[in-house]
């Protein structure tokens, strides 16, 4: 059997966006070790602009372009929480500052923001997919939480960095951040998430039902309900 237009649409949009994801973080890579996003003395605006061009880009890209489009839209909302996990890497901002490599102004709420939302991601999925009916108030409120902390480390990073921007910065500023290889976190794997938390909304915005059926697809218990009709009938 010939695959569906939508089949294709979704199969050519899932290539594009995994070759636009893997130029991303090669720029992002080689950018961070050629020193391209150091911030010091002045603001740096190619950070900046490797910070918000994704996100931008992304929007305008669901806009406009209907394969993209519509592969977000059949996206597993169970996955996207599940990404959300590798934010427990947080726990490095903290280590960083008590090794007085951070200061606190970022490094405590920006890394406990990321602890806490990262902890939180596997019993959010675990909860989509247990429950009847779709926790869509519990998985916003948990998902805008998660893109008012990653803002809120993009915004205490600004103000505590070496340049005039930082007014909370002291002898400790957030320069690391913008060198090799924590450049990487803002560069690549901040957008990356913020842009996946919108894909979340994105989703939910649409039915409950919806989404739940997505995130449940391949469970064993779908998989045996259908077994179970097929042998009635």
């Amino acid at each position: 059997m010939n695959p569906s237009p939508e089949t294709n649409s979704n199969h050519c949009a899932k290539l594009w966006v995994s070759g636009i994801v893997l130029f991303w973080f090669a720029f992002a890579l080689f950018g961070s070790v050629l020193g391209l996003f150091d911030s010091s003395p002045r603001p740096s605006v190619a950070l900046g602009a490797a910070v918000l061009l994704p996100v931008i880009a992304f929007i305008a890209c669901y806009f406009g372009w209907s394969d993209l489009r519509n592969f977000v839209r059949s996206s597993n909302v169970k996955v996207l929480t599940f990404a959300q996990t590798w934010r427990i890497g947080g726990i490095v901002f903290v280590i960083l500052y008590y090794r007085r490599l951070l200061p606190a102004t970022f490094a405590l709420p920006a890394g406990w923001g990321d602890i806490a939302i990262g902890a939180a991601a596997p019993l959010i999925a675990w909860a989509i997919s247990s429950r009847t009916v779709f926790p869509k108030r519990l998985f916003v409120v948990w998902t805008v939480l998660g893109v008012l902390d990653l803002v809120m480390a993009i915004t205490l990073g600004i103000l505590s960095s070496a340049t005039p921007l930082g007014i909370f910065a002291g002898s400790l500023t957030t320069r690391i951040m913008s060198q090799f290889p924590l450049s990487l976190i803002p560069t690549f794997f901040v957008p990356l998430l913020l842009i996946l938390h919108i894909i979340s909304l994105i989703r939910v915005s649409r039915e409950g039902s919806e989404v739940r059926s997505s995130a449940n697809a391949e469970s064993p218990v779908n998989r045996i309900s259908q077994l179970s009709t097929i042998d009635s009938n």
